[in-house]
């Protein structure tokens, strides 16, 4: 797939907003999973840049903390933190972008209805958080050895509030951001 100029711009601007968003780790004393602003980050970004471009974005972030840059929550990188009890959220993150993504694709019925728009975010965004999850508390049951209640306990019910704000504020954020990419002609096609 050859990018064009500006989807290569959408990608590394997205990139930096998640790797932006990442920097701010709030610790809970009773889970390894502190709370962040990255799936406020990966939602919008899988809603506006879609499945691909999305993925990409959050391919080249995964990449980054790989190699060692300070991109991941705290200001961590590097394998440990792929792999450790925290990386299926960040693996979730990946997936989540372009779950999000094809969701807003397949549902081509985006028309002059504001609501429908605006729901169709939403709901991407609500099926995105649950790959998150699926993945995190997966990854977290392995390698904190869990069994599959306390990984849930630990890994999921903790961030459902916060959770659903971030993706309210996500979803209000990325439709206005859509809207301003279309009338300025910048929404890559293969996200509209």
């Amino acid at each position: 797939m050859k990018l064009k100029t500006k989807e290569v711009a959408l990608v590394g601007l997205f990139t930096a907003l998640i790797c932006i968003l990442s920097i701010l780790r709030i610790p809970l004393p009773f889970t390894p999973i502190p709370i962040t602003l990255q799936v406020l980050a990966v939602a919008v970004t899988g809603a506006v840049l879609g499945s691909k471009l999305g993925f990409f974005a959050l391919v080249t972030y995964v990449l980054l903390g790989f190699i060692g840059l300070p991109v991941y929550s705290g200001f961590e990188s590097g394998p440990g933190v792929l792999f450790g009890a925290r990386g299926g959220y960040i693996f979730g993150f990946v997936a989540a972008a372009f779950v999000i993504g094809l969701l807003m694709e397949k549902c081509r019925t985006w028309g002059k209805n504001a609501v429908a728009r605006y729901s169709i975010i939403l709901g991407a965004m609500v099926i995105g958080v649950m790959v998150i999850y699926t993945l995190g508390v997966l990854q977290l049951m392995m390698v904190a050895k869990m069994d599959i209640v306390a990984a849930v306990h630990a890994g999921a019910l903790p961030f459902i509030g916060a959770d659903l704000l971030k993706i309210l504020l996500g979803s209000i954020i990325a439709y206005f951001v859509r809207e301003a990419l279309s009338s300025a002609n910048l929404l890559p096609t293969i996200a509209q």
